[in-house]
């Protein structure tokens, strides 16, 4: 870990000084030994014991030696199994082909982004507009970024007039962030680089400068876990130092935890957005043309979704769920913006609604049983035609500038490579602009959504992609993922790693949990704090509807989602430690009773409650806290852990303390390991990461199935 000491001399003087927190009934794996401290924490008058509490200092020494002796067991468990490498470049061939990305115009040059195949980042080149035959140039290769490609590019910003240019980098995947400013025809860099900049954007207004928000870093405590309160909304002009950067909203005067600001395409209009949780937010909208004017309120209520979608001039269309649970699109004009005022453009309707504008005109992207359906409308609501695509599965990019006449989307499904589509908006008219070239038979694979009842007798879509001819014998490994959380939809996609699963007659199970955003906020609500529940009842659900249908049984069943997902697998496999042979739970929540105190968790008390609300939320995130449910004597799944050390969002002593008790409390032959990534953040930062991730979830799954997969097509690495 970057900002943890790994000293070797400490990790033995903390293998032989502590006492063991592994169970001896367990397997012959020999998991590093813990310390378990006295400390405890009081919730309305009770007492919450909370011995692994010291691995939430990410930046002590004894932490740092835990996360090394850890990595050690787990490397070596992985390098013991005998077909990992093969696995590895099985799964390299698969993503090894170029991808591409839709083309963009910014002042005069035509600009797309491009993998060879397995560069860790995608390659910006540019070539003059309306020069077909001119041979396309690198504008920004951020694989030049770092030797190890832990420094990623996340995002280019243009001026209107696209000479000037903003890009930002991550480092070792920390939600942290860099901007940098471009002269694009001499490539010089321009004034400061912008350094502290979190959970925001960059908008630019004119050349003369840009918006850009972000918090206040904690003076003496680690940026990795410290939390961030204060949003704040600055104005950085162009050629001055960053400490002059203008406070435009938020801070303790005006304290959300969320901000952001956006200029319009017109470029006279300021929009903000201030949220204290992810599932609403206040909107504010300002002229800019006028240099005194104040933010005019749109709206206040933190809960409610009200987004800008588009103006012309001082009327606005907005995209909102306020008395629309499955949204609408509305507009207002300025100089008389209460609610009384709003007006219907394009109207609620059964199914949930997102709405982009492109060429004068605006898109509506359905949800229905989380496939989608695309219908194009004029300015005044009115319906012109549905967008032709190419099957069942999942499209976006509908979104172009006000003069565009064309807009490229992306169209792709469990076995159909995002594949880019050129629409001509006049016309309706899609055609092909560019396909993937994956190393695979789509026509081997088939994907069925079926529908399961839940514990409450709720009806739950589920996808199922398989080989074609599989036989329902109970038997066949099954990977489980889902989310169930924060408004969030899963929708078919495509993943070439994945395709190592199915071609190895693995089956892939996506359900719909309750508290995702696919039938729209009485789903998402269903699945949010005292419901909670629901979503771990749905997954559970899932599971049983899989062995019950012969798709495949315990034995075969590997449970796996990441963030707020990995809280759903950590509570399924406390609830059910039955259900599935193998539990993959990555940067989960785990610590329902603290996750609160850290960077931004508390922004996600909407989704959860928190224990000081109320004893009764105490009591129920207790009930289901990963950590505080694992239970002394159970045998539990075949674990594996994945977290990384530069987690600022879903910290890693989350993993951390939940691999430290899962290991105690475990009995049996099921390997429980953590696996630590190092340089990377919320996710793999790097091609190589993502490789190396993939191949190693899968030989823990399979390993611990008793399958011994077949890869002759696998060149050894």
């Amino acid at each position: 870990m970057k900002r943890i000491a790994l000293f070797s001399w400490l990790t033995l003087s903390l293998l032989t000084a502590c006492k063991t927190n592994q169970n001896q009934e367990t397997s012959n794996l020999n998991y590093p030994e813990t310390t378990k401290n006295e400390h405890v924490d009081t919730y309305h008058g009770t007492e919450v014991a909370d011995p692994y509490q010291w691995l939430e200092d990410d930046l002590s020494a004894e932490t740092g030696a835990w996360v090394s002796a850890q990595n050690e067991v787990t490397g070596a468990y992985l390098n013991g199994i005998d077909f990992r490498t093969n696995l590895q470049g099985r799964i390299e061939e698969l993503m090894n082909y170029e991808k591409v990305s839709a083309p963009f115009e910014e002042g005069t040059y035509e600009y797309f982004y491009k993998n060879d195949g397995l560069q860790n980042h995608s390659v910006l080149y540019r070539s003059p507009k309306g020069e077909k035959e001119a041979e396309p140039k690198v504008f920004l290769d951020p694989n030049t970024f770092s030797e190890d490609g832990t420094v990623g590019l996340r995002g280019v910003i243009f001026t209107k007039d696209g000479s000037l240019a903003a890009y930002m980098i991550t480092e070792g995947g920390s939600d942290w962030r860099k901007v940098i400013v471009i002269d694009t025809e001499t490539m010089e860099v321009v004034g400061d680089t912008l350094i502290d900049v979190k959970f925001s954007g960059v908008s630019w207004k004119g050349k003369e400068g840009f918006y850009y928000s972000s918090y206040d870093k904690s003076e003496g405590t680690s940026e990795l876990s410290a939390k961030t309160q204060y949003h704040k909304l600055y104005f950085h002009k162009l050629g001055t130092p960053q400490k002059e950067d203008v406070l435009v909203y938020g801070g303790e005067k005006q304290p959300n935890r969320y901000i952001s600001g956006r200029v319009t395409e017109d470029e006279q209009y300021l929009v903000v957005t201030a949220a204290q949780n992810t599932s609403g937010a206040q909107l504010y909208i300002k002229d800019l043309s006028k240099p005194n004017a104040d933010f005019t309120l749109i709206q206040d209520d933190y809960f409610a979704r009200c987004t800008y979608v588009d103006n012309e001039g001082g009327t606005f269309y907005l995209y909102t769920n306020i008395d629309a649970p499955n949204y609408r699109l509305l507009k207002l004009n300025l100089s008389a913006p209460t609610k009384d005022n709003w007006e219907d453009v394009i109207s609620e309707t059964d199914n949930v609604l997102r709405v982009s504008s492109g060429g004068g005109k605006f898109f509506a992207t359905y949800l229905v049983d989380a496939k989608t359906a695309v219908k194009q409308f004029d300015r005044d609501g009115k319906l012109e035609r549905e967008v032709k695509l190419p099957g069942i599965g999942s499209a976006g990019g509908f979104g172009a500038k006000k003069d565009d006449t064309s807009l490229y989307y992306t169209f792709t499904s469990f076995t159909y490579p995002g594949t880019i589509y050129k629409y001509d908006i006049a016309s309706g008219e899609s055609t092909m602009y560019r396909q993937s070239e994956v190393d695979f038979d789509p026509a081997a694979y088939e994907t069925k959504q079926v529908f399961y009842a839940s514990k409450d007798g709720t009806k739950v879509p589920m996808f199922i992609t398989y080989k074609k001819g599989l036989e329902l014998n109970g038997k066949n490994p099954t990977y489980l993922y889902a989310y169930g959380g924060f408004n969030v939809s899963l929708t078919p996609s495509f993943r070439a790693s994945r395709i190592v699963w199915l071609e190895n007659g693995g089956i892939y199970a996506q359900p719909n949990l309750r508290g995702g955003g696919e039938y729209g906020e009485k789903w998402h609500k269903a699945g949010t704090q005292m419901n909670k529940q629901n979503v771990f009842d749905d997954f559970i659900a899932a599971g049983e509807y899989l062995i019950k249908e012969g798709y495949t049984s315990s034995d075969y069943l590997a449970i796996a989602g990441g963030s707020n997902g990995g809280l759903l697998v950590g509570a399924t496999m406390t609830q059910r430690p039955d259900l599935a042979k193998v539990a993959l739970p990555a940067v989960g929540v785990m610590d329902m009773l603290k996750y609160h105190k850290f960077t931004a968790g508390a922004g996600w008390a909407a989704d959860y409650g928190t224990a000081e609300d109320s004893p009764e939320m105490f009591e129920y995130l207790k009930a289901y806290s990963p950590y505080h449910n694992l239970k002394e004597g159970v045998s539990y799944p075949a674990t594996m852990v994945t977290t990384a050390d530069h987690d600022d969002r879903v910290v890693p002593a989350h993993s951390f303390k939940f691999a430290a008790r899962l290991q105690e409390a475990h009995v049996g032959d099921n390997p429980v390991l953590i696996r630590i990534e190092t340089n990377a953040g919320h996710g793999s930062v790097s091609t190589k990461q993502r490789i190396e991730l993939a191949a190693d979830l899968y030989a823990f799954v399979w390993e611990n199935m008793g399958i011994e997969p077949d890869l002759s097509k696998a060149v050894p690495n």
